[in-house]
């Protein structure tokens, strides 16, 4: 099958095709599994113009203004060139240009939308996202959940054209724990890590006071925080600082993101107090190399964690949740934890599985 991938938004920031791909070289695996036994195509707009190919994906970079972007007929009438059968939509805060695709391909190629955490509209844009459904065959969220928010909403019809594939993989696999504690420094037991912005969606602030009074029982447990975004750091810095355990709690800061796999292969949980994601990367990546996850009870963490089979919900916001759930980290089976964490992902959130199920649903449209 020829699969094109488009993604309507600009990244004029890239003025090469080895910038870009070196930027989303970790995120592209899908579309280069997919690549193994079909044809993919991969358009993206960014400050270049040309065609390379890289990894079983052919990368056609074009530089259109942004009232082409608005309205792509150009860019529509070129999709129809490559005579695709399936068209993957990045984005469901597209629907003008959706129409516009549906418009010049007609019926008979298959359109699959990929949400990306984008949440249903209101207003004009509401409208416009009905329409575009009738233009769409299917789509692709994180989590049956995340969908049948947007059916509710009345932005898609029918529940029956969502389907439950994760957006995002990861690229890394299991280190030993003591080469790569020899690479970080890590010490602890156990040792929890924090990957993620410190704003108020990821909650960093009832982690934090969560993790000060589980060390109150438990001296040796270890908290390490990566963060590339600083909004709450100076509150937390206060209670951490408060705190006669502060030295629990490990401030790191950000890093660059291939030395991630030591970080995650050095640690034995994933900790998360989101509030809303959209699929849940760095949770992806750390259980990709055995870190078992201690996260908020929302749909995509539900979706990635096989409902708590293979790790530990908790209420959102909830400090004493939160607390309970480290509690019983200590006494859970780790090993047969990490067995099942590993074989989910394995399963379910991997490349290999992602791509059968992007091309199971292609094939039975």
């Amino acid at each position: 099958m020829i699969y094109v991938s488009v993604t309507f938004y600009s990244s004029m920031e890239f003025d090469s095709p080895e910038a870009w791909i070196r930027r989303t070289e970790s995120y592209a695996g899908i579309l280069q599994c997919l690549g193994r036994e079909n044809k993919v195509i991969n358009l993206k707009r960014i400050n270049y113009t040309g065609d390379v190919v890289y990894k079983n994906i052919d990368y056609r970079f074009h530089n259109i203004g942004r009232r082409d972007a608005l309205f792509p007929l150009k860019l529509a009438r070129y999709i129809k060139k490559l005579q695709p059968d399936v068209v993957l939509v990045q984005g469901l805060h597209v629907p003008a240009q959706t129409i516009v695709l549906r418009m010049i391909l007609g019926k008979k190629v298959k359109i699959i939308a990929q949400n990306h955490a984008e949440k249903p509209s209101a207003g004009v844009k509401k409208w416009l996202q009905r329409m575009a459904d009738k233009c769409i065959d299917a789509y692709l969220f994180a989590s049956h959940e995340l969908g049948a928010a947007w059916v509710q909403n009345g932005n898609i019809s029918a529940s029956e054209k969502i389907h439950e594939v994760m957006e995002i993989s990861s690229v890394f696999s299991p280190m030993d724990k003591a080469e790569a504690r020899s690479k970080t420094g890590v010490t602890g037991a156990p040792v929890y890590l924090w990957v993620g912005r410190l704003n108020e969606n990821k909650d960093p602030l009832t982690a934090v006071k969560a993790f000060l009074r589980f060390a109150a029982s438990k001296p040796l447990a270890r908290l390490y925080m990566i963060y590339h975004t600083d909004e709450l750091l100076e509150p937390m810095q206060t209670i951490i600082n408060l705190s006669p355990h502060k030295d629990a709690i490990k401030l790191i800061g950000e890093l660059p993101h291939d030395e991630l796999q030591y970080w995650f292969s050095s640690a034995d949980f994933i900790l998360s107090a989101s509030h809303y994601e959209g699929s849940g990367t760095a949770v992806c990546e750390a259980m990709s190399c055995g870190c078992v996850p201690i996260v908020t009870d929302i749909s995509s963490f539900r979706m990635i964690t096989d409902n708590g089979r293979c790790g530990l919900l908790y209420e959102p916001g909830n400090e004493s949740a939160l607390l309970n759930a480290l509690k019983l980290s200590c006494e859970i089976r780790f090993e047969e934890k990490q067995k099942a964490t590993l074989k989910y992902f394995k399963s379910n959130l991997s490349f290999e599985a992602i791509t059968e199920r992007i091309h199971y649903i292609a094939e039975t449209l």
